[in-house]
């Protein structure tokens, strides 16, 4: 077995895992911050380290936060190629009888989907959101089964849907830990951005009406690094924002939930995205597609090839705290053919202090034929006329 041992970087380690990243909120404590509402959360986006927790995991109403599901999965519908940023979506009189918040959608007209989707990510529109979904399932009833089938796959695990707007429903619930999570798979969707960073613009109805637009999330404009976020308020919510920031190299997100009023749900949230770019930085560790090491091949017209890391992995430190990540590698002392580019050849593994942080499978960078019968007799005749 080869092994290769590197000092790669002086920082401190907050993430222990072996497969993938596994977080801990080891960090919570050192906020000082009083943070006035229900629940909150702070993670860093790329390494998904927990950077603070207070009730995260507490099932709560979360009003318009619900809409980030909806938003996903539209942007997954589109993603997949079954819907189309001009596609034309036919109103019904129930999206257009959604109370609260709204664009005044017409029923029985056709909207593009870009026009309904941008009217859900700046004005939290519940009409513009029922009527994504029945295009996308038929009902918004069918909408709200993958919505809560999705919410399991992405391990959201204190949530669940009864309508796709948010407004108040019994057993309709999520947790800050939840919204942190669907929030960074929203914003996995660049375009997503080009939606979230409006503050304020027209939509034109398919009548030529015009109905203002008004980014809900105020930190776009007044935070700095803030590029998206999602609000919601109701009776029984309190008043809830997620947003995320960058700042370098650098993307926090931010959930609070249950906020006095509006202006201390914006004030929470700034002070946890403070916290975080005041006390921490990250680096990428390893890059995909990094060449880490090259192995002998047997039995093919190809005599070496590179091992590849197969995904980017990210560490948060504390400023100011050092420390040496190692890394290692385990893999054959040679390979035979034939294999195929991108199978798994080896691991690396990343530790500190002797502890194992993270290992993740080294691959082939190429696709490696078997030897035929012709190439190696070829070679045999090859090998004897050098000789001769």
């Amino acid at each position: 077995m080869r092994k290769f041992i590197a000092v790669c970087c002086m920082l401190f380690v907050v993430m222990l895992g072996v497969t993938s990243l596994t977080v801990f909120p080891v960090y919570a404590e050192e906020d000082k911050n009083v943070y006035d509402v229900k629940s909150a959360y702070l993670m860093d986006y790329d390494s998904k380290t927990v950077l603070f927790e207070q009730n995260a995991t507490e099932q709560l109403p979360v009003a318009s936060m619900v809409k980030l599901m909806t938003i996903l999965l539209t942007f997954e519908e589109i993603d997949a190629g079954r819907l189309n940023f001009n596609d034309d979506v036919l109103t019904s009189e129930n999206a257009s009888s959604m109370g609260g918040s709204q664009v005044f959608i017409d029923p029985y007209v056709n909207y593009k989907v870009e026009d309904l989707l941008k009217s859900v990510i700046v004005a939290s529109a519940n009409d513009a959101s029922v009527a994504l979904a029945e295009k996308i399932a038929g009902s918004e009833e069918e909408f709200v089964k993958r919505m809560n089938k999705r919410a399991k796959e992405l391990g959201m695990n204190n949530t669940n849907y009864v309508n796709c707007t948010g407004l108040p429903a019994p057993m309709q619930y999520s947790c800050a830990k939840d919204i942190a999570t669907l929030d960074s798979y929203v914003i996995a969707h660049k375009e997503y951005f080009k939606y979230s960073t409006i503050w304020m613009e027209d939509l034109v109805h398919p009548s030529g009406r015009i109905t203002g637009l008004v980014n809900t999330n105020k930190l776009i404009r007044y935070f700095k690094g803030c590029d998206c976020g999602k609000t919601g308020s109701t009776s029984e919510a309190g008043y809830c924002l997620t947003a995320s920031a960058k700042r370098g190299n650098m993307r926090l997100i931010a959930t609070v939930i249950g906020a006095k009023d509006s202006k201390s749900r914006f004030n929470e949230t700034s002070k946890l995205l403070n916290f975080g770019f005041n006390n921490f930085e990250n680096k990428q560790l390893v890059a995909a597609g990094t060449i880490i090491t090259d192995i002998p091949v047997k039995k093919s017209e190809t005599t070496s090839i590179n091992l590849l890391a197969s995904e980017d992995f990210y560490v948060v430190s504390k400023k100011g705290d050092q420390g040496a990540y190692e890394m290692s590698y385990e893999v054959p002392e040679q390979l035979i053919a034939p294999f195929k580019a991108g199978e798994q050849i080896g691991k690396l593994i990343i530790t500190k202090n002797g502890q194992v942080i993270k290992e993740m499978p080294l691959i082939s960078g190429e696709n490696v034929e078997k030897l035929t019968f012709g190439q190696a007799l070829q070679d045999v005749l090859e090998s004897w006329s050098f000789w001769g």
